[in-house]
């Protein structure tokens, strides 16, 4: 038997029952993987960070962020294909926000996971540097 293996087939039938009951369906998975997917790059997290402060316009992203003005605006039409930023327009500006409390949530989860990591992990490897 492998080390990580199981005897059997389900050790607990009831609650693979009930979690497979409260599976997101397969598209809600696939939507909510690409979103993963989006965070994943780190000049679009810079700009969803940036935006944790409120709306900023595309030109104020992209000196935040580092990035051009042109890939920063691909990010953002990225981000708001998925419904992650939203956008106003004034004039021929355009300004960014965070689309929901739920992104917002997201990205402060995030962040304070790293946060808490990284203070774990000089408790345990203090040789290491940052």
């Amino acid at each position: 038997m492998e080390l990580d293996g199981c005897a059997v087939r389900v050790v607990d039938a009831p609650r693979v029952a009930s979690v497979r009951e409260r599976m997101p369906a397969e598209r809600d998975l696939a939507d909510t993987a690409e979103v993963f997917g989006l965070l994943s790059d780190p000049g679009r997290l810079r700009l969803l960070v940036a935006l944790l402060d409120g709306e900023l316009c595309v030109c104020d992203l992209a000196a935040v962020s580092g990035m051009s003005e042109s890939a920063a605006s691909h990010a953002l039409r990225l981000l708001r294909a998925h419904r992650v930023v939203s956008v106003r327009r004034s004039g021929r500006m355009a300004y960014y926000r965070l689309a929901d409390a739920h992104v917002r949530m997201l990205l402060d989860l995030a962040v304070a996971h790293i946060e808490h990591t990284q203070v774990v992990e000089e408790a345990v490897h203090p040789e290491r540097e940052p």
